[in-house]
């Protein structure tokens, strides 16, 4: 079965139960792949969260059902999951822009969000060179902080953590600690490593290096990296726009066109010697992947 069959077979799952519990777990076994990996493919794919949209298809429907018949406004509200009417008037008006008592006067313009479909369009665009390679578990220092997908806070709230770190102590006190060297493992001089949370839409982002033996990590947090198959992808351009661009490029079509999956370990951003404002830096990203 191909990706957007795969795909296509989750919102099947998602679509028959939206008046009643979804498993993100079942709906991404229905796309043959890791839960993980469905709900960050879904947000790069889409721009919306696994989470949003099912909202977003819950108040579809119930605005229907508010139009179409004289169903109590409280009956729809915990058919579609929410548990007050207060909770299900700020969502409806929050998508619709009017509460659901008004959303049966005539004439009223309300929002309709249409169920996706997936399927896979050759664009004939830039060609992704990657390199498959294996590497053994290590060791990385860094700070972390924790950040979510939604409306694509990550793509400003991360170039922000980056700006304020780089002016911290911290950020050379882990300079000391590599001595200028590149990472043995990865050969960059630093690292960006983002790793899935347990709740669905929040990941946790690091500014780290590769950990130098016997080095002193008082003040800093320790991430395991486990040994891992990766595609290597380059990147070349200014940051941070050319590696989000390449990071979406790789959800949005490596993926799906080929025979590999996300292996729900930590990403990394590989970043290399140079200056990151010059339109020719390269630097990498890191997918650890698994054969589908």
């Amino acid at each position: 079965m191909e990706w957007s069959a795969r795909m296509n077979a989750a919102i099947d799952y998602i679509e028959e139960n939206l008046s009643g519990e979804i498993d993100f777990n079942e709906a991404a076994k229905r796309a043959c792949c890791s839960t993980f990996h469905f709900q960050r493919i879904f947000f790069v794919v889409t721009e919306v969260t696994l989470a949003e949209y099912v909202r977003r298809r819950r108040l579809t429907q119930a605005a229907r059902e508010l139009t179409s018949g004289n169903t109590k406004v409280i009956d729809i509200a915990v058919k579609y999951g929410y548990e007050s009417p207060d909770a299900f008037t700020r969502a409806f008006r929050n998508l619709h822009g009017v509460t659901p008592m008004a959303a049966r006067e005539p004439g009223v313009q309300l929002v309709a969000f249409p169920r996706i479909s997936f399927h896979i369009e050759l664009k004939g665009g830039n060609d992704m060179d990657y390199r498959i390679i294996e590497k053994p578990a290590f060791d990385v220092i860094g700070t972390a902080r924790k950040f979510t997908t939604v409306n694509g806070e990550n793509f400003v709230k991360i170039p922000q953590f980056w700006d304020e770190f780089t002016d911290l102590k911290e950020y050379q006190e882990l300079g000391n600690l590599s001595e200028g060297k590149p990472g043995p493992i990865t050969g960059g001089d630093c690292l960006g490593v983002c790793i899935a949370g347990e709740a669905m839409e929040v990941f946790t982002y690091a500014i780290a290096i590769e950990k130098p033996e016997e080095a002193n990590t008082a003040g800093f947090d320790v991430i395991h990296i486990t040994a891992a198959t990766w595609a290597v992808f380059e990147s070349i351009g200014r940051m941070p726009k050319a590696i989000q661009d390449v990071t979406v490029q790789i959800f949005q079509e490596w993926f799906p066109s080929t025979g590999y999956e996300h292996d729900a370990k930590p990403e990394l951003e590989v970043y290399l010697p140079g200056d990151p404002n010059s339109p020719d830096y390269r630097c990498q990203v890191w997918m650890p992947v698994v054969k589908k």
